[in-house]
């Protein structure tokens, strides 16, 4: 089993990962997924590797038909939960992006906040983009945006420590390779530890980082007709200054 496929490590870690700005952000995270694919009430939309429903359950209130899929049980009803809260419709899918494909069902897809580059194999990366590829029907929009080899150096930190959900979070970050992946380090401390406790919990993994470049070339040699970099979701440049990465792909 991959990290990413227990439920234990999100029931700990989604409270961390997850924090306020987060969800802040997502109502206008939604809002420009429907500007940047022009989509309309009713069009419908794959959110691949939805996780606890953030941008998902915003984009239904907008009045998409959104499909969330996930392989994490626990983060499907967190975000049936947040649907039923809001009172919006959502389905959601417990599968494997590896696996699953819809042929020629959304208008648009989308996988958001770093949700990519954690397989052991860049083949299996691989299938994740050309499932989605395949899902979309002819005309569809994809949007990525994750951690690219480029973001990844210019905000390139060696680690932090901060407060969050009940613990005294410790990070530390370190190459893999030649920039090939990013090396992530979480240690969980209990709120009041001594500097010679050992954390409750523990958690490391890889992220292979892919140049904006190589993403973009792959989507293109997987079908796609356009694909193009952006530095935000507001079509800013990817430059030195970008926030993010972000690929928005034609089909």
């Amino acid at each position: 089993m991959e990290w990413f496929e227990s439920d234990e490590f999100w029931t700990h870690y989604a409270p961390i990962m997850f924090d306020e700005a987060r969800w802040a952000e997502a109502p206008d995270v939604a809002e420009d997924v429907m500007k940047i694919a022009g989509l309309s009430k009713g069009d419908k939309v794959l959110d691949a590797g939805c996780g606890l429903g953030r941008i998902s359950v915003e984009m239904a209130a907008l009045g998409l038909d959104v499909t969330g899929v996930d392989i994490i049980q626990n983060e499907l009803d967190a975000a049936k939960d947040s649907a039923q809260a809001e009172g919006v419709e959502l389905n959601l899918i417990k599968a494997d992006l590896r696996t699953f494909k819809a042929p020629q069902l959304y208008d648009c897809a989308v996988n958001l906040y770093t949700s990519f580059g954690y397989c052991d194999t860049q083949e299996e990366d691989l299938e994740i983009l050309k499932n989605i590829y395949e899902s979309l029907k002819d005309g569809g929009t994809f949007i990525l945006e994750c951690v690219s080899r480029e973001t990844a150096i210019m905000y390139w930190t060696p680690g932090e420590e901060f407060e969050r959900a009940g613990y005294t979070v410790k990070t530390h970050f370190e190459v893999v390779g030649a920039w090939e992946g990013l090396l992530s380090c979480w240690d969980l401390y209990p709120l009041g530890s001594g500097p010679s406790e050992k954390p409750e919990f523990t958690h490391r993994f890889v992220q292979r980082l892919y140049s904006a470049a190589d993403l973009r070339d792959i989507l293109l040699k997987i079908g796609f007709k356009q694909a193009s970099v952006y530095g935000d979701f507001d079509f800013s440049p990817y430059d030195q200054k970008a926030r993010t990465m972000v690929i928005v792909a034609k089909k």
